[in-house]
């Protein structure tokens, strides 16, 4: 680090209590995403709870349970927003403390440059480089877009934080920031492994046999695609590429395994391209430094103009329900809110439009409530008050453990014979009986 550097550095330094005297009643705060959540600043925060009133706290994923919502249960002082839910937000959102955004990924940006006011934004990254450079860690995404919204920056320095190259956007000079904070230099949040089921095993099996030599993956997360990515890591699979919304520990095991080349990609060739990373120290390790890896905004990793641009994208993406029109919630149960669009509409939409792209949403054909009763996934119509994540219009192929159907260019009737094939059996008539009341379903269905 040079003596300008160090210099303007020490100028900036101020402590998490100085940086949370910055935040006014009424103002617009911004926390940086995932991974990266703000603690020093936010348990600084959190101490002023008496002092403010009506400041609008957002971020995307919050992976700790924020300290403002610890100390104002009634949401008096801090509102907290979240544009996409995970498990803190969803166990936040059924105690009304957490509002949820509605936005497609890819144009969350251009929602903050059009639309947002930032008065403070509160983003952890790394130290700075020699060059004065803070690194934003495994979280670019909309980070850039708030930091070039915000009236006043504060940077929490974190020396756990992977230095992961772009890209674009996946830094900010010392000269863009206003202040510095030092943090506990914490590591970052671990990612739970989700365990498989033996229907995500058989789900997988069918996916399998879509993925080619020299396709391009986008996988998300939870138990589906950790078993993609062991059967591609053990499989004779070569030159795949990577470009997605999320990179997770399986990508790092299929590079590790020599599937992942890039080499057939026609744009970000040799890159793993994503716009966030979440998981264990394996990928923060395998992040650090890397140029196999390019971190960009979500304005290019989601945007399907650009998901398109690469050949045999296969994009993989989870449902909570799907009705017999084909219409895809992925984001609640009935009213109650679980997750989010986040990247599925603008995958599904940008694989499509791939040559030789395939955009699949996978789901169970059954869960099992809390009283062990066994329900389909598959509707006739979708829970009242469920949230259309993936219109029909959109839909490509459908995966459960019964199979795999696209549905591009079949008719109404055909997409019901099509789901009544995917439910479990013992739902199949009753399903059957709905197609016909509602009058897609024609004499001449045969299932198969």
């Amino acid at each position: 680090m040079s003596d300008i550097i160090r210099w303007q550095y020490q100028q900036k330094l101020i402590t998490p209590d100085q940086a949370a005297k910055l935040v006014k009643s009424g103002d617009r705060v911004w926390y940086s995403e995932f991974a990266m959540f703000p603690e020093a600043l936010d348990e600084a925060l959190a101490k002023r709870v008496d002092e403010l009133h009506n400041v609008r706290i957002r971020s995307v994923s919050y992976t700790r349970v924020p300290k403002v919502v610890q100390v104002d249960p009634t949401r008096e002082h801090f509102i907290l927003e979240d544009w996409h839910m995970s498990r803190i937000g969803r166990m936040l959102h059924d105690q009304d403390l957490c509002s949820y955004i509605p936005i497609t990924y890819h144009q969350g940006p251009r929602i903050v440059k059009k639309y947002e006011d930032v008065d403070v934004a509160f983003v952890q990254v790394s130290p700075p480089d020699a060059r004065g450079f803070f690194n934003l860690g495994p979280s670019n995404s909309v980070t850039g877009a708030y930091l070039s919204k915000a009236k006043t920056i504060v940077v929490e320095i974190n020396d756990k934080v992977p230095h992961c190259l772009g890209g674009n956007g996946e830094s900010i000079h010392i000269n863009q920031v206003d202040y510095v904070v030092e943090g506990p230099n914490n590591p970052l949040f671990q990612l739970p492994e989700v365990q498989p089921t033996e229907t995500d095993y058989k789900i997988a099996e069918f996916i399998m046999e879509e993925i080619e030599d020299g396709c391009t993956l986008q996988l998300g997360i939870g138990g589906l695609p950790n078993v993609i990515g062991k059967k591609i890591a053990d499989s004779d699979l070569i030159d795949l590429g990577i470009h997605t919304e999320m990179l997770v520990d399986s990508c790092v095991d299929m590079y590790n395994a020599g599937r992942i080349t890039g080499a057939r990609k026609n744009i970000d060739t040799y890159k793993m391209t994503y716009t966030f990373a979440m998981g264990t120290d394996k990928l923060y390790k395998f992040l650090d430094h890397n140029p196999i890896c390019a971190s960009y905004g979500v304005n290019y990793t989601n945007d399907p103009r650009i998901i398109a641009l690469n050949d045999k994208v296969i994009a993989i993406n989870s449902a909570v329900e799907v009705d017999l029109f084909t219409q895809v919630c992925s984001e609640s149960a009935g009213t109650r809110h679980i997750s989010g669009t986040g990247g599925q509409l603008d995958f599904i939409f940008g694989a499509f439009a791939s040559r030789q792209g395939k955009g699949f949403i996978a789901l169970s054909s059954t869960y099992t409530d809390k009283e062990g009763n066994i329900h389909s996934r598959i509707k006739p119509t979708l829970t009242p008050g469920a949230i259309v994540t993936v219109p029909r219009s959109i839909v490509q192929y459908i995966v459960t453990e019964y199979g795999i159907a696209q549905m591009k260019g079949k008719s109404t009737w055909e997409r019901a014979e099509a789901m009544v094939n995917l439910a479990h059996p013992m739902f199949r008539d009753e399903l059957i009986k709905q197609a016909k009341e509602m009058k897609i379903w024609t004499r001449t269905n045969r299932i198969s």
